[in-house]
């Protein structure tokens, strides 16, 4: 029988990382689509101040997603590093791997990202992120 943390990561993650990789392509939908819109809701971005509140996240998603126009995604990886789950609240933390084509030539990021997810109507959805660059 699988635990409640697989339970949660076979139901999210895939979601999770479809909807990153297409924000990176610049289309902010898919990752809309995995978030509550339910406050409290919260970000601190690695490229933003903190957001609070769906309304301000949703406009963040939207301008975040215009950021990647015309650099094209070379690739898009997740490295899961710890996850749990109890009742309706779960987390990840995890570091995301990308590659982005700009002015021709490849360009690597890593971030390292926390998120924290609520079940509402039986689905689970993020309620918050943290995401910032790993120390050098």
């Amino acid at each position: 029988m699988p635990s409640k943390v697989d339970e949660f990561l076979t139901e999210m993650l895939p979601r999770q990382i479809e909807a990153e990789r297409a924000l990176c392509r610049g289309d902010n939908s898919a990752r809309t689509a995995t978030w509550s819109q339910n406050d409290p809701v919260t970000l601190f971005g690695a490229a933003v101040p903190v957001r609070q509140g769906w309304a301000s996240v949703d406009q963040t998603f939207q301008w975040l997603a215009g950021q990647f126009e015309g650099k094209p995604l070379l690739s898009y990886d997740l490295e899961l590093i710890a996850a749990g789950a109890s009742g309706d609240l779960a987390y990840t933390v995890a570091f995301e791997h990308k590659s982005f084509e700009i002015d021709g030539q490849p360009e690597k990021c890593t971030l390292r990202v926390t998120h924290l997810y609520r079940r509402e109507a039986g689905e689970w959805r993020i309620v918050h992120r943290h995401g910032d660059y790993p120390p050098s």
